[in-house]
């Protein structure tokens, strides 16, 4: 056996609680996850200083992105401005139309950036540029969404060539009643779990006055990740009528404890995001409070 000195000791027992401490401040999160955030919070910040933009996330403490509203350049240089700074992109946001019309540049392009997921934000119809009765667009019918359904198990299937998870992001839309069916259930019935699976943004599901425990309880193998964000509700909220005021986490009126509860309960929940969509103060700021609460959250 190799003596190892008093000095030498106290030196690797430093290191190893320094590097402990860094391990729980990566994953200083409710879940255990890295600390992750939807670039989307910072898009007009991207436009105007990319590298400004993506260090400021880095400076708050997140760890982990996922990717929406980037900058119109290459994927070499945008993942070269995420690994300058120490960021790791995991997933990436494209809505239907445009998975519709380019889905191979879109699955070479992301799977340049790092990523494990490929998500549609939101839906599509299966006959193109619907208008509605006021002249834009019109609602989504009970076989509009079938059809997402089916596109997303053909979407899923494609990627998954590529080593990519394909899955959908939800809104608000998506538990407006239909046709005696609720959207968000009927996607869930018939796509495939093993080629899709579900993005979970609790906050939009709040909004639309949907309980996301719920959700994970009756659905707990098809939900891999989640979007947390916080609204200041109206007192009655509702799919079709709802007027949210967005703040950052922790001063709205979202209660997140059974939320996690349920999440951890699950053990499938892969990667959790914040998504500032707006600030209520300067936006460094706002990044920094999103992060510290969760660090600091107890459950």
């Amino acid at each position: 056996m190799t003596k190892i000195s008093r000095r030498e000791f106290i030196g690797t027992t430093a290191a190893i609680a320094v590097l402990g401490f860094a391990n729980r401040a990566v994953l200083a999160n409710p879940l255990g996850l890295p600390l992750g955030i939807q670039l989307y919070s910072v898009r007009q910040q991207m436009a105007e200083d990319l590298d400004g933009a993506l260090a400021a996330v880095k400076a708050a403490g997140y760890t982990e992105v996922e990717a929406a509203a980037l900058p119109k350049k290459s994927a070499k240089e945008i993942r070269a401005a995420l690994d300058k700074v120490g960021l790791h992109c995991v997933s990436a946001h494209h809505p239907f139309p445009e998975l519709h019309a380019n889905f191979n540049e879109i699955v070479a392009y992301d799977k340049e950036l790092g990523v494990q997921f490929i998500i549609c934000s939101s839906p599509g119809y299966r006959t193109p540029s619907p208008v509605g009765t006021s002249g834009g667009q019109r609602a989504f019918s009970l076989d509009d969404w079938n059809y997402n359904a089916e596109q997303f198990n053909i979407l899923g299937e494609k990627t998954a060539v590529s080593g990519i998870r394909f899955g959908y992001h939800n809104h608000t839309r998506e538990f407006v009643m239909t046709e005696g069916k609720t959207p968000y259930m009927e996607l869930l019935r018939l796509t495939d779990p093993k080629k899709v699976t579900f993005e979970l943004d609790c906050g939009w599901a709040m909004v639309a006055a949907v309980n996301p425990v719920e959700i994970m309880k009756n659905h707990p193998h098809r939900i891999s990740m989640l979007h947390v964000k916080d609204f200041k509700l109206p007192q009655n909220p509702s799919p079709e009528n709802h007027d949210p005021k967005v703040t950052e986490l922790g001063r709205g009126t979202i209660d997140y404890h059974p939320i996690f509860a349920q999440a951890a309960k699950t053990q499938q929940i892969q990667h959790a995001f914040v998504e500032q969509e707006a600030f209520d103060m300067p936006w460094k700021e706002s990044l920094k409070v999103d992060a510290d609460y969760l660090r600091n959250f107890k459950m």
